[in-house]
């Protein structure tokens, strides 16, 4: 029998989508076993791809300007997979790349435009939205999306508070949105806390362009936010795990908007049949841009390579960098980390094909 290959990858960012990820690297394998019958299987984990991997072909797909992270209007993506099913992405309306490296400043950036997305889903029938945490530029605890949902902010004088994690600090009360009915599901991909000492704001302030002296900021702003939650009948917030994911967006919409949490790998894998493929698969090929300890905490590669173990299959690793597997075939790319683009995918994923399979 011809040998089955099940081809898993994320997008590596900034290059290519999971979809052209899983093109170039099946063609590599196709020609390292011409005979082998390769199953494609794009994953994502709630971040960047997500709409690329879940939306069938054809679907619809809007361009709106919502806010942005730094406040000017963006064009952000709102799919559709069924009439009564949204889907965004959170990046697209207040993602990293929408801000410049020397501009990027959680104390001021804000999810607004998350929650301008959800309302506008919301009023166009939308009974379910799936909202996709990952790769947001911003620390605010969701009180920017919560903005785009009617709720309002005010110090002790009354006055508004603006945007961003750094005025949290001042927060004296919250005013209640407006009414939303639609069920909100938000996919995380870590499992970090809102605050503690492993919170939103040492964890992932720093990437989104914290400086050292600004994280107590961070953290007493999301410890204060979490009072006021707590004092609202939700004392359980701080400390949900995955709560702290895209700087407290998900604890945020679990607040203001009654969201479920789940884990995006888990959520995308099951909805794209990954179980009943690698049944049938004897080598299982998984890739991002870098595969590191944190890609096995909640990551859709992590998962997959977790799913390929426990079902005692060959499992291999493409990335730009790899580090510290053990038990798994990988192959990174000579630059350490560099870009890769199609044609460079398709020739390592042609290499770790015949080293996994010993050819």
């Amino acid at each position: 029998m011809p040998v089955v290959v099940l081809v898993a990858p994320a997008a590596f960012k900034g290059t290519l989508g999971p979809r052209q990820v899983a093109e170039a690297i099946a063609s590599g394998v196709r020609r390292a076993l011409p005979e082998a019958t390769v199953l494609e299987c794009p994953v994502a984990d709630g971040g960047n791809g997500l709409l690329d991997v879940v939306l069938p072909a054809g679907a619809l797909r809007e361009r709106l300007e919502v806010s942005g992270p730094t406040g000017d209007r963006v064009s952000a993506e709102l799919g559709w997979i069924d009439g009564e099913t949204a889907i965004i992405e959170s990046a697209s309306a207040c993602g990293l790349a929408l801000v410049e490296p020397e501009d990027r400043d959680p104390l001021r950036t804000t999810t607004r435009g998350v929650g301008e997305l959800i309302w506008t889903a919301a009023d166009r029938g939308a009974h379910t939205i799936v909202v996709g945490l990952g790769g947001t530029a911003t620390v605010d605890g969701g009180t920017g999306a919560a903005r785009g949902l009617g709720w309002t902010f005010e110090n002790a004088a009354g006055d508004q508070l603006p945007d961003g994690g750094g005025s949290l600090v001042e927060l004296a009360s919250l005013g209640r949105g407006w009414g939303l009915d639609a069920r909100i599901v938000a996919l995380a991909d870590v499992a970090t806390p809102l605050i503690g000492p492993e919170g939103a704001a040492p964890v992932f302030g720093p990437q989104k362009g914290a400086r050292p002296e600004e994280i107590p900021q961070l953290v007493a702003g999301l410890t204060r936010l979490a009072e006021l939650w707590a004092q609202a009948g939700r004392p359980d917030l701080g400390s949900l795990p995955m709560g702290g994911a895209a700087g407290g967006l998900a604890a945020g919409l679990v607040f203001f908007a009654r969201a479920e949490l789940e884990r995006g790998a888990n959520w995308v894998l099951e909805r794209a049949g990954f179980d009943a493929a690698l049944a049938k698969a004897d080598l299982v090929i998984t890739a991002e841009g870098r595969f590191d300890r944190t890609s096995l905490v909640g990551k859709a590669p992590g998962e997959v390579v977790r799913r390929a173990q426990a079902a005692k299959k060959k499992v291999a690793v493409v990335a730009g960098k790899v580090d510290n597997l053990i038990g798994v075939h990988a192959v990174e790319g000579d630059g350490g980390g560099r870009m890769l683009d199609a044609p460079a995918l398709a020739r390592m994923a042609e290499q770790v094909a015949r080293e996994a399979l010993h050819l």
